[in-house]
């Protein structure tokens, strides 16, 4: 690919033609409305605001990540890794799969989609994954539960509205850390090997316990400042961009009519999708006398996975690159196939499961 930097400037470039376009665009709009480019900004603002602030930065979420980051960084510290690996790698062998596979998801339920991937990263690289079961890796990661806060308030949404929890649990989020590796072995990742336990280092570090405590807190900060609020940033300043323009409201009208079909409750869905999954559910609790428990099923599913778009575009990309060996777009992708999974499995549960535990 030619750097742009070195095209001689006796032509025009296209990224010169589309500026040109831009700086005649802003002189007419400061002659012609001067305040556009000022409401534009306030949109924005208005829309990143509360949530990379008032729901991450100020309130209990943030500080779940942070305390996400600890918790995992402690289990690892003692041992939970190797423990992981010593369980699955019966199942993991029978299926030709190396059993690191299955770590991001597992760390994902007990701490934060960002801590479960600084902490699973490393051990994919660490166990000679091949690229297709890295990529295995994150997708499967996606069907557990970002946040451990999301899964305890998501019981309690079912228990409010009488759903029995075991088979909602088994289904849509033990089940999926086996079936779903299997399904992409036989569909999309088929570079997959079989790994003994002799092949595998140990993972578990020898740093000291008080100095895993502190490091993971300043990790668990950065990663909420550096990373998780950015990534926010980014995702919600284009949506008010969208909104500005009034095509949000069509975005967000396809997404109420996607979830309804999915048999998904649609208010606390679209906060799964664009805000937070935690805070969906705490959402849902608020709505048991106006809503149709039929719908409840599908919305838990949904809420304990990798959403919102915020992850899979922003945080798990940045996240994910520096400690593997794969490019943005393959992680991307790969958290996108992920989440279409788990659209699809969410679907599946509420249509088929729901009338036989309601």
């Amino acid at each position: 690919m030619n750097n742009i930097n070195n095209q001689p400037r006796n032509k025009w470039s296209r990224n010169e033609i589309i500026g040109i376009c831009l700086v005649l665009l802003s002189v007419i709009i400061l002659f012609f409305s001067p305040s556009s480019l000022s409401d534009l900004v306030d949109v924005i603002i208005g829309k990143v605001y509360p949530v990379a602030i008032e729901i991450f930065l100020i309130s209990n979420v943030g500080v779940a990540v942070i305390v996400s980051v600890i918790v995992g960084r402690i289990l690892e510290r003692l041992g939970f890794t190797d423990g992981l690996i010593r369980v699955f790698l019966p199942i993991m062998k029978f299926l030709k799969i190396n059993p690191s596979v299955i770590i991001p998801g597992v760390y994902n339920v007990l701490g934060d989609i960002n801590a479960a991937g600084r902490i699973a990263g490393p051990v994919l690289v660490q166990a000679n994954a091949t690229r297709d079961e890295q990529k295995m890796g994150i997708a499967t990661m996606i069907q557990a539960p970002q946040s451990f806060a999301t899964f305890v308030i998501g019981l309690i949404a079912l228990s409010k509205f009488r759903i029995p929890a075991l088979p909602v649990i088994l289904l849509s989020i033990i089940a999926p850390l086996v079936v779903i590796p299997f399904l992409l072995k036989a569909t999309i990742y088929r570079d997959t090997r079989r790994v003994e336990l002799e092949e595998l280092p140990r993972f578990t570090p020898d740093t000291p316990l008080l100095e895993t405590l502190f490091s993971s807190a300043i990790e668990g900060t950065e990663l909420l400042l550096l990373v998780i609020i950015p990534a926010i940033a980014a995702v919600f300043s284009v949506i008010g961009v969208l909104d500005y323009f009034g095509i949000w409201a069509y975005i967000e009208s396809g997404l109420t009519s996607m979830l309804q079909f999915l048999h998904i409750e649609p208010a606390t869905g679209i906060v799964t999708i664009l805000a937070s999954p935690t805070l969906a559910m705490a959402q849902l609790i608020e709505v048991v006398e106006s809503t149709d428990p039929r719908l409840i099923v599908g919305s838990f599913v949904l809420a304990n996975s990798g959403l919102p778009l915020s992850v899979i575009f922003g945080q798990i990309p940045t996240t994910w690159k520096p400690i593997t060996n794969l490019t943005e777009k393959e992680i991307l992708n790969s958290a996108l196939i992920g989440t279409v999974i788990r659209l699809i499995t969410a679907f599946t549960l509420a249509f088929l499961l729901t009338p036989l535990i309601i």
